[in-house]
């Protein structure tokens, strides 16, 4: 299994669109994932999950949610077993352990929004799982077990999804910045890649992403030297990997440049790579070719601004690429979509190629190549 997260702490640069899409692209080349979501504005889940089922989720939990034990204390264990199983949010899986207490030995079951593709939905509340990595963090230099609990647990949760279902990847969206909450997710996983809109402020996203990475690797690495090898275990292996950048939801210009961009934008793409280069650990990009450093993952392929299609794509809970099959198309959408399906069904061979050329990258982390 691999841990991978769509991360920049600048936002509307399309994390969330392409973070499902790319969950969408991996399931249908036959990988099975699970899609964690983990930024408290729950944009992710609204693609898997209507309005009327996420609100009754939500409810169920509430109480648990103020207090996981004293909530827990009102159920029969067969009818908290029940409760458990359940579909429940990432907050839910995470409040035994910001409550400091034991976890239920079963997980709740995910969503099943695809063939291959699951969903562990949101919550808002989850600022107060931050708040407990805040506070315990200073607990991880002398070994405290809570504070390395709930610094691991969001790994851990992923690796016993992924042994119990079998996941080829899980997939992580978090919210754009650099708090505490990603400073813990970003560092335990697997990998992460970047998507940047051409423009000053992604160059400064990057900028920031660097230099918050080198932080954190100094506190991790003080933390491993502090603590047991056995405690140490309980961390991955190795820091995270970048995996690159792609840019994305940029306006198309045809011809007006090699990348068919405004000129201003195509300037402000050109520097990427050596904003990449200055700023991005060479630590945490070994792995990746010049020519992996140099362009974007995917290319152009989806480069370019889709417009409505990912509106369209979140409102009907499917990939933009399948869109146009839904059979309960509203009236004053279907004549639009119907249309223009050449321009949705493309959509479809545009994440593949994105999502091979991903692949390749993350492949190269098993072997870990020098460059």
């Amino acid at each position: 299994m691999k841990l991978i997260s769509v991360f920049n702490n600048k936002g509307g640069v399309g994390k969330t669109t392409l973070t499902y899409h790319l969950a969408c692209a991996l399931a249908e080349l036959g990988k099975k994932v699970l899609m964690l979501d983990l930024d408290p504005q729950c944009n992710l889940t609204i693609y898997g999950l209507d309005s009327e089922n996420l609100h009754k989720i939500w409810q169920d939990e509430d109480g648990f949610i103020d207090d996981f034990n004293a909530t827990r204390k009102k159920f029969e264990d067969s009818d908290f077993e029940s409760f458990n199983r359940n579909h429940r949010t990432i907050h839910y899986i995470l409040k035994p352990i910001e409550d400091g207490i034991s976890e239920p030995q079963s997980l709740p079951r995910p969503i099943e929004v695809a063939t291959n593709l699951d969903l562990i939905p949101g919550r808002l509340t989850l600022h107060m799982y931050e708040n407990k990595i805040a506070e315990r963090w200073a607990g991880l230099y002398s070994g405290e077990p809570l504070s390395i609990r709930t610094i691991t647990q969001i790994r851990a949760i992923a690796r016993r999804y992924a042994s119990e279902s079998k996941y080829d990847f899980i997939i992580v969206d978090t919210s754009p910045s650099l708090g505490a909450l990603n400073k813990v997710i970003i560092s335990t996983v697997d990998g992460f890649l970047v998507p940047c809109f051409p423009d000053m402020f992604s160059l400064y996203g990057i900028r920031n992403i660097g230099k918050s990475l080198l932080e954190w690797k100094k506190d991790f690495d003080t933390i491993y030297t502090l603590i047991s090898s056995e405690k140490r275990n309980e961390f991955p292996e190795r820091f995270v990997s970048f995996l690159g950048f792609t840019i994305y939801n940029a306006k198309k210009y045809s011809g007006r440049t090699t990348l068919n961009l405004a000129q201003a934008a195509y300037n402000y793409a050109n520097r990427i790579p050596q904003t990449v280069r200055d700023y991005i650990s060479s630590e945490v990009r070994q792995h990746l070719d010049d020519e992996m450093i140099d362009n974007p993952i995917g290319d152009q392929e989806v480069m370019h601004t889709h417009n409505t299609l990912p509106s369209m794509a979140q409102k009907y809970r499917v990939p933009i690429w399948k869109v146009p099959d839904v059979t309960n198309l509203e009236g004053t959408d279907r004549n639009t979509i119907i249309g223009n399906q050449a321009i949705y069904k493309a959509t479809k061979n545009a994440y593949k190629v994105f999502t091979e050329d991903l692949l390749r990258r993350i492949n190269r982390l098993n072997t870990n190549p020098e460059v």
